[in-house]
């Protein structure tokens, strides 16, 4: 193995040093190799060695960090700082490295917006399981003797549960995926909505159990419902995916108060609770088996559609600290705070009350009529959003 003489030794070869210091020693006799004086120094001769053993093209004469072919110093510096960013990205590529461009099938209807159907049709039943018992509670409280108190009473006992899951509902979805926690909660109110029969002929305080936990399944929908909508739909098609999406839950209220009726005078009020509630079931079958919460996780997407919509939708790690002081200390914040206040006020008024207030003495439709009058605001309603 070759030895490197100091560096100051190699300049004085090239400049016509002395002849008898030779710049390279090959291990021969000790007649041929370099004076006691001009390797004496056993930390350079360390230093020289370790370069020959990491196979590095040393050059004597120039700075470590001015080689041929080396970055400068700072180079790998700056390349940790942004290692962190491009971290997710490289990721990504690595997940799409596989697919193969024209995998998709000519006419092919998109995944995503397969995703944004369901989510439409789980908020059509969210709203028709809503609705079902502002028709219903008037032969309800005919047949219990329910006074217009305890009518009220029913009534609000779903907003008992739907008020505690709306906050913890985004955080399990950003937790364990929205798929899970909106199949959850669509089962949990399909259930609760089927049972509400068998809770009304148990007593009172059984049936507001029941209609507090449908609250709890419906609170849900919404968080998880924007946590997939995230990850599925790219930013372009945002709009027009969450206005069909919304648009699901004034149908559903249509739908709701005008097939009620129509059941009730047929079948008797329970048969609107109990087929109502078998069809989210019908709903979270076909949920579990086509929905997954992000287009990585779903082996049946297309690679170009893969690839679309993670190259357009925006994504990172869950929230674990939400700074409440700073988002309640922006005037915008407590404009929309006010405004959807204002909204949901009138919105659950009409949609509890106004079959109620049809069925007074002064204005005495049929049962049937009832239901026509108040579809007919939302469906204006609809058609105006």
């Amino acid at each position: 193995m070759l030895r490197l003489l100091p560096l100051s030794l190699s300049a004085q070869c090239r400049s016509g040093g002395p002849p008898s210091h030779r710049c390279f020693v090959d291990g021969g006799s000790p007649s041929q190799r370099a004076g006691p004086g001009l390797l004496a120094n056993k930390g350079v001769r360390v230093r020289v060695r370790r370069r020959a053993l990491r196979g590095a093209d040393v050059q004597p004469d120039t700075p470590p960090s001015r080689r041929d072919g080396d970055k400068p110093l700072h180079a790998d510096a700056e390349q940790g700082e942004g290692s962190g960013v491009e971290l997710l990205d490289s990721i990504k590529k690595l997940l799409l490295e596989d697919a193969e461009p024209g995998e998709e099938e000519q006419g092919q209807f998109p995944k995503r917006w397969a995703i944004v159907f369901l989510c439409f049709s789980a908020f059509l039943l969210c709203n028709m399981d809503r609705v079902n018992m502002s028709i219903a509670i008037m032969p309800m409280s005919a047949e219990y003797g329910w006074n217009p108190q305890t009518v009220g009473l029913i009534q609000s006992s779903f907003f008992w549960g739907y008020l505690l899951t709306q906050i913890a509902g985004g955080i399990w979805a950003d937790k364990v995926g929205g798929k899970t926690v909106l199949g959850f909660g669509v089962i949990w109110w399909s259930v609760a909505t089927a049972l509400t029969p068998v809770a009304a002929k148990l007593g009172l305080p059984f049936l507001l159990v029941v209609r507090a936990f449908m609250g709890i399944g419906e609170g849900v929908a919404m968080p998880a419902m924007n946590n997939i909508l995230s990850k599925w739909v790219p930013v372009s098609e945002r709009s027009r995916s969450l206005a069909l999406v919304y648009s699901g839950m004034y149908l559903g209220s249509v739908t709701g108060l005008a097939f009620s009726p129509f059941l009730i005078y047929k079948f008797g009020w329970p048969s609107v609770f109990y087929s109502f509630g078998s069809l989210g079931t019908v709903w979270f079958a076909t949920w579990a088996a086509k929905a997954y919460s992000t287009p990585l996780e779903d082996p049946g997407i297309s690679a170009e559609e893969k690839k679309l919509i993670i190259s357009e939708t925006t994504s990172g790690e869950p929230v674990t600290t939400i700074p409440w002081g700073v988002i309640l200390s922006k005037p915008p914040v407590w404009a929309l705070i006010a405004c959807h206040f204002c909204h949901n006020w009138g919105t659950f008024i009409l949609l509890t009350w106004m079959p109620t207030y049809y069925n007074q003495p002064f204005l005495r439709p049929s049962l049937a009529n009832n239901g026509d009058f108040c579809k007919c605001w939302w469906l204006d309603c609809r058609h105006t959003c």
